[in-house]
């Protein structure tokens, strides 16, 4: 089969040939035929952000495909049937703690390291093995919508967060990160689950009215001003009550007075979630003070990555019409192109845009 491997760090994406996955028992092979790519996988690539991933391999964590072949546990899935591949392989000899890896992407320590190396090439190859578990039925789709369904990557990060924190309908939340990627469609999901209100704060203010301009007065921007107490009380103005809830999903370039500013303007008994990656590439540590976490009763949540379950609750959002795909701008690449879909990737992140490769088309 085709794919695009990565043999070192810092070298090019090689379009070539490797041998196609063999199945096994719990495990299911699908046709790749939309795969998205991320707007910081150069960063990956080219080894900055020290993501553990063994190479040579297949890269690219997760996408949507159609099974091609199950193994003989497999009560549910038949071939043909529309699927997410759910990047996120966790170990089954520990159900308490299990190891993870993100499948082509990353791996946690040395228990990560295993899975990843048995399940090594990840979604930007014309097929891909997967634990069965990991393959989600997404229901019947048309083959050009594949590549927007791409945006469950994106969706299924900050909806992972808002689960283990369990947002209610009528809550306030703040999602620092508001203008990014991921943090852009932590807004929309929010709202999607019911949130009464988003406060979302950044520093580009052309990016913080799109939003409003999109989801309408229940997004309540906050234009950054680098002083951490100022932007602090601002947030807490710009809500119109207690915030609930605050999810981060800063990336590592951000400071922790940003990261810190929005966390701390959470009510007492509130809950934070941490999802974003300030700190991965060494650094100050957040410095969150002990009393304030203990007088106010604060929850703080370490996410990463969503539960196992949460595919099926996006889905019907979708379906439902709370989350609206069309949202989302799309621009495709062939495998034989995927360098150029790096590079775009990079020059256009943002919110809403997504970059995909279509190994199969």
């Amino acid at each position: 089969m085709k794919a695009a491997v990565l043999k070192s760090f810092g070298s090019a994406l090689a379009i070539e040939d490797v041998p196609a996955p063999r199945i096994g028992t719990g495990e299911v092979i699908v046709d790749v035929m939309a795969a998205p790519v991320l707007s910081y996988t150069d960063e990956v690539f080219s080894g900055a952000r020290k993501y553990l991933l063994e190479l040579p391999a297949v890269p690219g964590p997760g996408g949507i495909g159609r099974v091609r072949a199950t193994g003989p546990d497999a009560t549910h899935l038949a071939v043909g049937d529309w699927v997410f591949c759910d990047p996120t392989f966790r170990s089954r000899d520990d159900s308490i703690s299990p190891d993870i890896t993100l499948q082509g992407w990353s791996a946690r320590g040395e228990g990560g390291l295993k899975l990843q190396r048995h399940f090594r090439h990840g979604s930007f190859a014309e097929q891909t093995l997967l634990p069965t578990e990991n393959v989600k039925r997404i229901g019947a789709i048309d083959a050009a919508d594949a590549p927007a369904w791409c945006a469950l990557n994106a969706c299924l990060v900050p909806y992972g967060g808002f689960l283990v924190a369990r947002l209610q309908p009528g809550e306030t939340v703040l999602v620092s990160g508001a203008t990014g990627h991921f943090g852009s469609a932590a807004v929309a999901v929010a709202l999607a689950m019911g949130a009464a209100c988003v406060v979302a704060p950044g520093r580009n203010e052309k990016m913080l009215a799109d939003l409003v301009r999109r989801f309408g007065p229940r997004v309540r921007p906050v234009k950054l001003s680098g002083n951490e107490e100022d932007d602090r009380q601002r947030m807490r103005q710009a809500a119109p009550g207690p915030i609930d809830l605050v999810l981060d999903l800063m990336p590592p370039s951000v400071t922790t007075t940003t990261v810190r500013a929005a966390v701390m303007a959470v009510r007492p008994y509130g809950r934070v979630v941490l999802m974003g990656g300030v700190g991965m590439l060494g650094g100050a540590g957040l410095d969150l003070p002990y009393p304030w976490i203990m007088r106010q009763c604060i929850t703080i949540h370490g996410v990463w990555m969503c539960p196992s379950e949460a595919t099926f609750g996006m889905v019907n959002l979708i379906r439902a019409g709370l989350l609206q795909l069309d949202q989302f701008e799309v621009t495709t690449f062939d495998l034989d192109h995927a360098n150029n879909a790096v590079a775009h990737a990079a020059a256009n992140g943002g919110p809403f845009r997504m970059t995909v490769l279509t190994p199969n088309s």
